[in-house]
């Protein structure tokens, strides 16, 4: 059995689960909604403020799905309920990023700034920046999928480089860095 699979979902207060025709799972709850459809061998089962994922056979294709799907769920779930945030600084002089709405306005040293639009499931908010310190860009949804594909098209603008770390990186990431020319080297 999936380790992950055979865990039960806990439905905080709030929050409900609807299996609807063709195995689509709608979550609702105060954050906003979302639905996932669920591979029809796979069964979802709602009890209460438990929510169960159960899979026919043994077969690799099975146990495969077995566990994503319980996840898929899980995110759903935590998403409706708590949200999730995506913090990404911007490092190198000059670099600096507006939001104005849905549009996110990035000088990231190339020789035009770039304009990139948001869906709305996600806000977006640039911190003011202080004298000496990175500017920090805050991404908030409640579906995870999307805000990880919009934080990695953002951070596909200015990849973080090896030798000096300049470009755009989660905060908290540990880059790997290079050692670079080597002076005395002869």
């Amino acid at each position: 059995m999936s380790r992950i699979g055979k865990l039960p979902v806990n439905l905080p207060q709030g929050v409900t689960v609807k299996v609807e025709a063709g195995n689509v799972v709608a979550v609702k709850g105060p954050l906003g909604e979302l639905r996932q459809k669920v591979d029809a061998d796979i069964n979802v089962a709602v009890e209460g403020t438990v929510v169960t994922v159960t899979r026919p056979t043994d077969q690799p294709r099975h146990r495969s799905m077995h566990g994503l799907y319980r996840a898929l769920i899980a995110n759903m779930v935590k998403g409706v309920s708590e949200g999730y945030t995506i913090q990404q600084e911007l490092v190198g002089v000059g670099y600096r990023v507006e939001v104005k709405g849905q549009i996110l306005e990035f000088s990231l040293g190339y020789s035009h700034d770039i304009h990139l639009e948001v869906p709305k499931e996600i806000k977006a908010v640039a911190e003011a920046v202080k004298k000496g310190q990175n500017p920090v860009l805050t991404l908030k949804s409640h579906d995870k999928q999307l805000i990880g594909q919009v934080a990695a098209k953002i951070r596909s603008l200015r990849k973080p480089e090896p030798y000096k770390g300049k470009g755009i990186k989660f905060v908290g990431e540990q880059l790997r860095r290079k050692a670079g020319k080597s002076a005395s080297a002869k």
